[in-house]
């Protein structure tokens, strides 16, 4: 019980680091056009800031969505057989999942690694870039780490997932 109570508060700080990336590119985009609308300036560097924070959001998204299944499916296998085929569905899809993301993740740190060896600079303010990338690689590492449990818990523990498909589980 302990282990499942940690792991739903390390997926529920997934979600609200995700959540706070959105927030944060928001935000920069409103200040941006404010500055330019109101001021006829800009932030230094903004463009590769909502560049990088794109990223970021994009890959801590990916980690956010992955282990609810709130992402777009095509279920129409799925929906035509029953309980157990489900979750075979389930497991071969999750188990695809998490082999993409880990293939992915690898080859992010690869493009991390590269930033910082070739020390790429933002433009304005000539930050080095390779930070930005890191995060975002961070959110692919949680994204495997979640799918990871998300398996984990197909095959051991259903009724511990917090997915859209369980309730129809349940009545079959």
């Amino acid at each position: 019980m302990n282990k499942t109570r940690f792991a739903d508060r390390f997926i529920n700080s997934i979600e609200w680091l995700a959540a706070i990336f959105v927030g944060i590119v928001a935000l920069n985009i409103f200040l941006n056009v404010v500055l330019r609308k109101f001021f006829s300036t800009s932030i230094p560097d903004s463009y590769d800031f909502g560049r990088m924070l794109l990223g970021i959001l994009i890959f801590w998204g990916i980690a956010a969505t992955s282990y609810r299944g709130g992402h777009i499916t095509v279920d129409l296998i799925w929906s035509a057989v029953n309980g157990r085929r489900k979750r075979l569905i389930d497991v071969f899809a999750t188990l695809v999942l998490l082999f993409v993301v880990t293939v992915q993740t690898v080859m992010l740190f690869d493009k991390v690694r590269g930033t910082y060896v070739d020390h790429v600079l933002t433009y304005d303010l000539n930050l080095p870039t390779w930070p930005f990338y890191a995060v975002a690689w961070a959110g692919d590492v949680c994204a495997v780490i979640l799918i990871a449990i998300r398996t984990w818990r197909l095959v051991f523990q259903p009724e511990a997932l917090h997915d859209e498909h369980f309730e129809d589980r349940k009545t079959e």
